[in-house]
């Protein structure tokens, strides 16, 4: 009997030890949780805030706030200011650089272009400004028998086609997104500018910076590109450029909630 007694106790008290340990863990995730809350209370345009801000916006109580700030501050997360409010450190710059340094672009972008070739059944690109013009730097051509031709390295018009107008009027990335949603341009459809036979419709993809990283487009025939076909594609290609957006660390924020196609 006292064999199994203390097998019992035993059993207990690594039951214990394991619960114990559960429950740390789970504690350590939720202070994890709260610190990086504390990060994401900073916004663009609003690069200092006071305690009681990010309290508000955390929904973290002062003392908590004020706790996890010092663990933040003492790795360089955040920096307290002579004013008392606070502002992202350094150790996030750094971490952004070597982010910036190890970003393959192709990555993010060829995902984004198969998957809107197969939504749209037509040929999805990526475009970039050089100077005067516009080269496709990723490419995904559609299965239909029946397609614009455009090969990675090409260069087009800057000024004719959707990718071209996406390009030059967002060209001042993300500070010249509100205008051109308000004037209806953050989404173009062109039909038959560049070639008379085909269409597109692009829209543009923006980086962590706020810079204009370049224009995601959707081309094709025009005889496929009826009225309904262009309100479906441009719904696609504008989804699909702030998912691109966001998983480049861009704001999605400046995205209308449905295409405003200009033509």
């Amino acid at each position: 009997m006292p064999a199994t007694r203390n097998l019992k106790r035993k059993v207990a008290g690594e039951r214990s030890e394991t619960e114990a340990g559960e429950d740390g863990k789970r504690q350590g995730v939720a202070a994890v949780e709260r610190a990086l809350s504390i990060l994401g209370a900073f916004h663009d345009g609003e690069p200092t805030l006071s305690l009681s801000k990010i309290a508000q916006r955390t929904g973290l109580y002062k003392s908590t706030t004020l706790r996890l700030i010092d663990s933040l501050e003492s790795f360089g997360y955040i920096r307290r200011l002579q004013t008392g409010d606070y502002q992202l450190g350094p150790t996030l710059f750094r971490l952004g650089m070597i982010y910036r340094q190890s970003l393959n672009l192709g990555d993010f972008v060829m995902p984004a272009l198969q998957a809107l070739a197969k939504e749209t059944t037509e040929s999805a690109s990526f475009y970039i400004r050089q100077g005067q013009v516009r080269v496709c730097l990723f490419r995904v051509d559609s299965a239909q028998a029946v397609r614009d031709h455009v090969r990675v390295g090409d260069e087009l018009p800057l000024r004719k086609g959707a990718a071209g107008r996406v390009l030059v009027t967002l060209e001042a990335g993300i500070s010249a997104a509100k205008g051109a949603v308000d004037q209806g341009k953050f989404t173009v459809a062109t039909i038959g500018e560049r070639q008379a036979d085909l269409a597109a419709v692009a829209a543009p993809v923006f980086g962590a910076a706020g810079e204009l990283v370049g224009a995601l487009s959707v081309s094709g025939p025009r005889t496929r590109f009826t009225k309904t076909a262009v309100a479906d594609i441009a719904a696609s290609v504008l989804r699909s450029a702030k998912s691109l957006t966001a998983a480049l660390g861009g704001d999605t924020s400046v995205f209308p909630a449905r295409p405003q196609i200009q033509s």
